[in-house]
């Protein structure tokens, strides 16, 4: 199953709901949401800096990593930016594939 690793920045309302409800709550509630599109969540921290959460899910296919995103900017807890993660065996096929491509002024 694709990975993807996830970075967000919460939402003064998503703030306030994990100070309220705490921090093992909320990520309950994420795995909840990987969960329901057939994922699994694998990781699941907390930062300060730019972005406030990073985590790891395992999800069937780049629609449902997509649905998670998009349900939780709709929600308005946070902006989730999600990243596609490569295995290093998929980055063997990578290294195996050739492409015809110009680069610019050449």
């Amino acid at each position: 199953m694709p990975k993807y690793l996830v970075r967000a920045s919460l939402s003064t309302e998503g703030l306030k709901g994990t100070l309220k409800d705490g921090g093992t709550k909320r990520r309950e509630v994420v795995a909840n949401l990987a969960r329901s599109l057939g994922g699994n969540l694998e990781a699941f921290y907390y930062a300060f800096g730019e972005d406030d959460i990073y985590a790891i899910f395992e999800m069937p296919d780049n629609v449902s990593a997509a649905t998670a995103s998009v349900t939780v900017s709709a929600a308005g807890a946070g902006q989730p930016a999600t990243i596609v993660l490569i295995t290093p065996e998929e980055m063997d096929q990578v290294a195996q594939r050739h492409a015809e491509y110009t680069p610019p002024g050449a």
